[in-house]
């Protein structure tokens, strides 16, 4: 089952097909909830208000403003947690049927961010990914599809990895000299449907690329955010990075190999 869903409707009117409203929703976990922050979690049972995963999902919200240099913003993120993966499942079967098996998604409306998982063995990742979605979209309007999966990619990894998702590095160092990064071609997608593995991969390497390497790189990065944040449409992305780092093709794929190398 794979995880990667990203919902958005323009129009104010969720996109769970057959959920008529948010609270006649079937079989979501609403039974208990707990405020955290910007954060709303609800779940079937209770859960612990010092809960490690709720605390760091709560601590991420700093992380992610600081390493962007984004405001905060006190909009509601809703957190479902459903306790087993057959509830979730059902859920999804009934609100997407027309769409492939996910872990973990999020909802974007005109009035509501929502993010959907279950525990299971990767439920950290999964919310750290989803709950970035949230943070992100509650104060950059209009994010790049590609930036909003590369930043999340990058976010999702675990406390003190510095960012680096090691099965990116791997996918992408295992497809050899014939494989050339292109941050243009991914500007050009609109959709998640249309994004691969290897999409979402690269979307983290260049996000990578930027927030790592030099204080240059993310200069850029930050202020394209801070351009769309006071709705200026900045220049696309990549001719600014091409701007500080004419050779930032090569310096990408190099910078994947030395990755690579820290994780052997």
């Amino acid at each position: 089952m794979t995880r990667r869903l990203h919902i958005i409707s323009a129009l104010g009117i969720s996109l769970l097909i057959g959920c008529a409203t948010w609270r006649a929703a079937p079989q979501l976990p609403v039974g208990n909830s707990m405020v955290l922050d910007q954060l709303v979690v609800f779940s079937d049972s209770p859960l612990p208000r010092h809960h490690r995963l709720l605390e760091e999902l709560r601590a991420l919200r700093t992380t992610v403003s600081t390493k962007l240099q984004l405001p905060i913003s006190d909009e509601p993120i809703h957190v479902y947690l459903f306790s087993t993966a057959d509830k979730f499942e059902a859920f999804f079967r009934t609100c997407h049927p027309t769409l492939p098996r996910r872990r973990a998604f999020f909802v974007e409306t005109d009035t509501r961010l929502s993010a959907y998982a279950y525990w299971g063995d990767r439920v950290a990742e999964d919310l750290r990914h989803e709950v970035v979605h949230g943070y992100l979209h509650a104060v950059v309007p209009n994010l790049p599809l590609w930036l909003d999966e590369g930043l999340a990619e990058y976010f999702e990894v675990p406390r003190g990895m510095d960012g680096v998702n090691r099965p990116h590095v791997q996918q992408l160092v295992a497809q050899g000299v014939d494989w050339r990064p292109d941050i243009v071609r991914l500007e050009q997608l609109t959709t998640t449907a249309e994004m691969t593995q290897l999409d979402y991969a690269e979307s983290w390497a260049w996000v990578h690329l930027m927030l790592e390497t030099s204080p240059q790189n993310r200069t850029v990065l930050q202020s394209y955010l801070q351009s769309l944040i006071q709705m200026a449409p900045p220049q696309p992305l990549s001719i600014s990075l091409r701007q500080v780092d004419p050779g930032c093709q090569q310096h990408l794929a190099n910078h994947l190999k030395t990755l690579n190398q820290g994780l052997q």
